[in-house]
């Protein structure tokens, strides 16, 4: 028997502060009640972020070498990929693509690094390109490094970083069977590490691994407990040589619900799009009414994203104004 969902009603009790739980939180992404869930998501979305869409761009500052065994993963040393294999850039190449991604208007910058973590002399640098950057322009500096200590992520705040980056990827119960040589305990240890000094936090997963739907919505509850800003929501690019290179792909009403439920379990914060966008290109327009504010703009890590001028084109003909004065 259908349970009938007042979305209203929902709508109204969320913006009071109402959680729903993991049951509640299921039964509004069945089948039936989807497009009530992708319209929940976008009233949502609306009520919280206006017609602001929040974009963000990022460098791959080093890359390949990881030690880390995470399945999905084109960078751990553990698979043979074909990726381009290197050590931290130099400064000037960061300020370079800065200053191009900020030509298209793109808000934010983010240092995006392959292996465990940084530490010592190349905190040091990342924190003096990260000066130079907000000096050559107007965009926000973040940084996604891996496992960082407080002290080190007090040196990144203290050079202008604003914002840390760092996913959970999965649930906690579903990441350790992607991932045995770091935990998500690890993970929300550096989120924290992050909050106390000041920076805002970005946290979020990757949709196609195999998880479950209550994998996905157990995610998103994490995620608001730790309370995080911006949610980046990835879709799985199988990539050749990493043991989920088979893996099938979603459909798009599943991604669509995807995001929608993590939306609205997470009604204060920007949910992203991020990595895989190559593999939704064909809809994901469509997601732009399922409580989508934001997304990572230009090349992400290992593989291509899509022309820049063609998703600002898809995002103001979605109604969105790119900076607050854009905006109705």
């Amino acid at each position: 028997m259908r349970h009938e969902i007042d979305f209203e009603s929902l709508k109204r009790r969320i913006t009071e502060g109402y959680v729903p739980d993991v049951r509640e939180a299921l039964e509004l992404t069945k089948r039936h009640n989807r497009e009530g869930l992708w319209a929940l998501a976008d009233d949502l979305r609306r009520h919280y972020q206006g017609d602001y869409f929040d974009t963000c761009s990022i460098i791959n500052a080093r890359s390949g070498r990881c030690p880390e065994d995470c399945k999905w993963c084109a960078q751990s040393v553990r698979y043979k990929t074909d990726i381009d294999i290197y050590p931290l850039v130099d400064g000037t190449k960061a300020v370079r693509l800065a200053q191009y991604n900020a030509s298209f208007n793109i808000r934010r910058f983010s240092f995006v690094t392959s292996g465990r973590s940084v530490t010592g002399d190349e905190i040091e640098r990342l924190a003096s390109y990260a000066s130079d950057i907000l000096e050559a322009t107007d965009m926000t500096v973040c940084a996604s490094l891996g496992l960082v200590s407080r002290d080190d992520m007090q040196r990144l705040y203290d050079s202008g970083v604003t914002r840390y980056h760092c996913n959970l990827e999965s649930s906690p119960s579903f990441f350790r069977k992607l991932c045995t040589t770091h935990t998500t305990e690890q993970k929300i240890e550096t989120l924290r590490n992050a909050k106390s000094v000041g920076m805002s936090v970005c946290s979020g997963g990757i949709i196609g691994m195999g998880e479950t739907m209550r994998d996905r919505i157990e995610m998103a509850l994490v995620l608001r407990d730790i309370g995080v800003d911006s949610i980046p929501v990835n879709v799985l690019n199988p990539i050749k040589g990493t043991p989920l290179e088979g893996s099938a792909p979603l459909k798009p009403e599943e991604v669509m619900t995807s995001f929608a439920i993590i939306k609205v379990l997470n009604p204060e914060s920007v949910v992203r799009m991020a990595g895989g966008q190559s593999v939704i290109s064909a809809y994901k327009a469509r997601l732009l009414s399922c409580g989508v504010s934001g997304a990572i703009l230009g090349d992400m890590l290992t593989t291509g994203g899509d022309a820049v001028r063609d998703d600002m084109k898809m995002i103001r003909a979605a109604g969105f104004g790119i900076v607050p004065d854009d905006c109705d």
